[in-house]
C-alpha cells in the first residue's frame, strides 16, 4: 500500500501557489471498488513549503490492511531544490501504531523516531551513504512543484528516504490527452506524465529482493481543476501487486486559509 501513497504524493503538486493554500481530495479505485481516500493540503511559497496528507483505507483494502495515516513536512529551498527540515508520518495499520519522525541537520537525514523499529520488522537498515542527499516523499513533491512551475514541463527525479526504505522516482511528460468523464471525477484536457519508482534499499529480510526492486511504472494526467487553479493530478494509474492497476481520481479541489508555521 505504501507504493500507492508514495506515487500519488510524488505526482500530486506540479505547480506553485505563492499566495494561498489548496486542498485536493482523491479516491483510489480498482475493480469497481474504492480502496483509498486521500486529502492533501499544500502551502508553497518562495520562502519555503508545508505539505500535509491524510490517507485512509476503504472497502476491500480496509478488510485486507485497514489503516489511516497523517503525514506532514516542512522545508525551504536550496536554489531550485527542496531542503527538508522536518517530516512526520503517523497512523495505525492493522491495529498497530506506526510513527516516523525525521529531520535534516546539516542537510543529512536523521531518524528521530521509528515505531516499530526496523529490527522488530526484520528490515535491513538503509546505509548512511544512501541516506545522504535524500528527501522525504512530501519534499520530493514540493521539489517537483518548483521544477514544473519554472520550466513548464513534467521532468523530475527524486531520491526518497522515508526512515525505512530508500527509493528512486522519475517523472517525464509525454504530451497532452483528453480525460473522459468517469465516476463523477474531473474530466477535460490534461498533460500526460509517465513515472517510474524503484526501491533500492531498506528491504525486508524475508522479501524476494529481485521482486521488491522491480520498477513500478504508471501514468498521471495533470491539469488545473478550475479556472485560475494550480495544476494538480486529475487522474493517476498506479500498478500494484495486490489489485492490478488501480486508478486515483480527483474529486475536488479548493483554496483554503494558510496555517501557522509547522510545529513538530
Amino acid at each position: 500500500m505504501w507504493r500507492v501513497l508514495l506515487v500519488l504524493l510524488f505526482l500530486a503538486w506540479p505547480a506553485m501557489v505563492p499566495a494561498e493554500a489548496l486542498r485536493a481530495r482523491y479516491e483510489v479505485h480498482a475493480a469497481g471498488m474504492v480502496l483509498l481516500e486521500l486529502e492533501a493540503r499544500f502551502e508553497l511559497a518562495e520562502a519555503g513549503y508545508q505539505v500535509e496528507t491524510q490517507l485512509r483505507t476503504r472497502g476491500l483494502a480496509a478488510m485486507v490492511a485497514s489503516g489511516e495515516q497523517v503525514s506532514r513536512a516542512e522545508g525551504a529551498w536550496a536554489g531550485p531544490a527542496p531542503r527538508p527540515r522536518h517530516f512526520i508520518s503517523e497512523g495505525v495499520w492493522r491495529g498497530r501504531l506506526r510513527r516516523i519522525a525525521l529531520d535534516w541537520p546539516g542537510g543529512d537525514a536523521r531518524v528521530l523516531e521509528l515505531v516499530p523499529p526496523n529490527e522488530e520488522e526484520e528490515r535491513e537498515p538503509v546505509p548512511e551513504a544512501m541516506r545522504r542527499g535524500t528527501v522525504d516523499m512530501l519534499s520530493a513533491l514540493a521539489g517537483l512543484s518548483r521544477q514544473v512551475a519554472r520550466e513548464g514541463r513534467c521532468a523530475a527525479t527524486a531520491p526518497v528516504y522515508d526512515g525505512r526504505r530508500r527509493s528512486d522516482f522519475e517523472a517525464r511528460g509525454t504530451g497532452r490527452e483528453v480525460i473522459r468523464p468517469w465516476r463523477g471525477a474531473w474530466h477535460g484536457e490534461a498533460l500526460r506524465c509517465d513515472y517510474e519508482g524503484r526501491q533500492v534499499a531498506g528491504f525486508r529480510r524475508d522479501q524476494d529482493r529481485s521482486q521488491a526492486a522491480e520498477p513500478q511504472r504508471g501514468t498521471a494526467w495533470i491539469a488545473a481543476p478550475f479556472v485560475g487553479a494550480p495544476f494538480v493530478p486529475v487522474r493517476v494509474d498506479i500498478p500494484t501487486r495486490w489489485f492490478g492497476t488501480v486508478t486515483a481520481i480527483l474529486l475536488g479541489a479548493e483554496p483554503v486559509e494558510r496555517r501557522p508555521q509547522f510545529v513538530r
